[in-house]
């Protein structure tokens, strides 16, 4: 195993490459889709897609803090983060 992923700001994030690893925390303010998520840091925003199976029974609201990794996915209409992880952080 490799060193242990570092945090990663959204304005970061946007940055890399596709399917880059990225470690975010911050707030996930509304759903815009199926699956589909705004998430917002200090830096900015970003949208990012949560498959339903990782949320394992957690549920956020834009008060809470979330800590999500995933991958970068850079595509034709943007850019989003493809959640792998998320944990509440209540």
């Amino acid at each position: 195993t490799g060193p242990a992923p570092t945090q990663t700001s959204v304005s970061q994030a946007k940055k890399q490459w596709d399917d880059a690893w990225v470690v975010l925390e911050g707030n996930i303010i509304r759903q815009v889709g199926h699956e589909l998520y705004e998430f917002r840091d200090s830096s900015g925003t970003v949208y990012v897609d949560i498959d339903n199976k990782y949320w394992m029974g957690q549920t956020a609201s834009p008060a809470d803090k979330v800590h999500i990794e995933g991958e970068v996915d850079r595509d034709w209409d943007g850019i989003k983060i493809d959640v792998k992880n998320i944990r509440v952080m209540k």
